[in-house]
């Protein structure tokens, strides 16, 4: 069993915890974790490009003039695309590039991701934050302790922490989330990870259920079915 070292507030070690080798086993399937990627980056996007249409221009509900008889060419609203002031035709509009990938994609995604960092020694495990105010100057002194002051950060808590959140939020360079609501994206974008003890517990219970399930699946028979577990990620 792989163990690795809890830290105080600062920085001083107060505890050693052993990893589950099911998780942290040092694979990374690069595959998955390109589609979860590709998949975040594309729900993030945004489209702002937009042009009326000719039934979206105020005005142009009376017809010009009559149909014969003026020696005109024949017109019905003075917001025709071929007049000037009329709406666009085939023009920009709003699109949304929003789609989901499979849910056991985006479990061993996350299970791959945390064994990048680990591999990377990317990940610090602090016992609990102990926080006495909501200053911002708190938590610096605790990421300056914990040499992490420089690098881009991304907090995984285990629970909800009003301190910790009003502590954080100032600080550019670091991401407040927690254990239940982590991603591959959030953990491959950061440079290092901050996690609580209680998170780590959180997350490997996650990742053991996934891996379980998926196990499951393979050992199961062609004719049987696999219920799946109430939550899955």
């Amino acid at each position: 069993m792989t163990n690795i070292t809890v830290l105080d507030n600062k920085g001083k070690k107060v505890d050693t915890l052993g990893l589950n080798e099911k998780i942290f086993n040092g694979r990374v399937n690069k595959a998955m974790l390109q589609q979860v990627v590709i998949m975040y980056l594309a729900n993030q996007r945004k489209s702002f490009a937009k042009v009326k249409q000719k039934d979206e221009v105020r005005g142009g509900g009376r017809k010009p003039w009559r149909q014969k008889g003026t020696g005109r060419a024949r017109a019905g609203s003075i917001r025709s695309p071929l007049w000037r002031g009329g709406g666009v035709t085939f023009g920009p509009e709003p699109k949304d590039w929003h789609y989901q990938v499979p849910k056991k994609i985006k479990g061993n995604a996350l299970l791959s991701s945390f064994n990048a960092k680990f591999k990377e020694n990317s990940i610090t495990i602090i016992d609990e934050f102990k926080l006495e105010s909501h200053k911002t100057k708190d938590m610096l002194s605790i990421l300056k302790a914990l040499k992490l002051d420089t690098d881009k950060v991304i907090i995984i808590s285990g629970k909800s922490n009003i301190n910790l959140l009003r502590a954080a939020k100032n600080i550019k360079k670091v991401v407040l989330v927690r254990a239940e609501d982590i991603n591959a994206y959030q953990v491959l974008v950061n440079d290092k990870i901050l996690l609580e003890k209680e998170a780590l517990q959180i997350i490997e219970k996650r990742l053991t259920r996934k891996v379980s399930h998926s196990k499951a699946q393979i050992s199961s028979t062609p004719g049987e079915a696999v219920k799946p577990d109430k939550k899955v990620i």
